[in-house]
């Protein structure tokens, strides 16, 4: 299958693209810059375009013809949503409406526009456990934009039978490059430094290990029934902050001190955000295949090897 992936240089995507062209799918990426992060895989073809562009947009998707659209490419920091709430807008929604549109009308062969939702579109809405049918209350603009993206393909899937599947994948874990997250921002301090800094021990979250979550979008791209489906992925198991963190010192053997309210907690924190994949399980088959603790052993022995060089581990992201 001809695919297009946009955010093919960031967490997720540097993960995918790899494992698409392992099983012999014709792979293009999306870029805005000539940014080099991913370096060039076997194979892969890329197009160059500003999502916020309709019309190089538009000469992209003529140029690929794609059968199907992984949408990863987003503002995706909640922190850094709150600050430049104008700029996360435009870029996923604006970016997103854009995207899809030139697919409908653009690419004739067009089968599947995998989407890249988010549990944080939950928000603060009472529910102990997140199933696709609950009410959605975006706490943070990031949410927001994303809410905003799914109602915008909602809308083009009754207008057009345009065919989207919308993933809403839970935290995700197994960073190699950016420590700026929870886990892999406690990882790094707690193998460099004695004291490690932290904002709120209480919110409670679902943490999903990134080869599960790289396994939902292949098990969507490839399965037809996910077609026009919205799906959790996570792993159904809730932990606090502070359950997590106490992990990772057990297994970093850490016994330094752990300074918590380092910084002003968030306007609106979501304080739990656990899901049901049960779903998922039932149309795909799909279920996560990593624990916390072997995804944990995992991370932190990769960030072992590579740790960055000594800067401020704890400033916080």
């Amino acid at each position: 299958m001809r695919v297009l992936v946009t955010g093919g240089t960031g967490f997720i995507g540097s993960h995918l693209i790899p494992k698409l062209l392992e099983k012999g799918h014709d792979v293009w990426e999306l870029q805005r810059y000539v940014t080099g992060r991913i370096g060039k895989p076997h194979n892969i073809k890329t197009v160059y375009a500003d999502l916020n562009d309709g019309f190089a947009v538009n000469k992209a998707i003529k140029t690929v013809k794609p059968e199907a659209v992984i949408h990863l490419a987003s503002v995706s920091a909640v922190a850094y949503s709150y600050e430049h709430p104008q700029e996360v807008m435009e870029t996923n929604l604006i970016g997103t409406t854009n995207l899809a549109e030139a697919c409908l009308r653009e690419s004739y062969n067009f089968k599947r526009f995998l989407f890249a939702g988010t549990s944080e579109e939950y928000g603060n809405n009472g529910f102990e456990t997140q199933v696709e049918t609950n009410s959605l209350k975006p706490a943070s603009p990031y949410a927001v934009s994303k809410v905003a993206c799914e109602n915008y393909l909602n809308y083009m899937s009754d207008a057009y039978d345009f065919p989207i599947t919308i993933l809403r994948p839970f935290n995700t874990y197994g960073r190699k490059a950016d420590y700026h997250f929870l886990i892999e921002k406690t990882i790094v301090q707690m193998l460099s430094q004695k004291t490690v800094r932290l904002i709120d021990p209480t919110p409670v979250r679902d943490w999903m290990y990134v080869e599960d979550h790289i396994n939902a979008y292949l098990e969507c791209l490839e399965n037809e029934k996910a077609a026009n489906q919205i799906l959790n992925f996570c792993t159904g198991t809730g932990y606090t902050v502070k359950d997590t963190v106490d992990k990772i010192a057990k297994l970093t053997d850490f016994i330094g001190e752990i300074q918590w309210g380092s910084a002003p907690r968030r306007p609106t924190e979501s304080k739990t955000i656990a899901g049901s994949y049960e779903k998922a399980k039932r149309i795909l088959g799909w279920e996560p295949k990593w624990t916390l603790e072997r995804g944990l052993d995992q991370t932190i022995k990769w960030w072992k090897e590579n740790l960055p060089s000594k800067r401020s581990h704890g400033k916080q992201g």
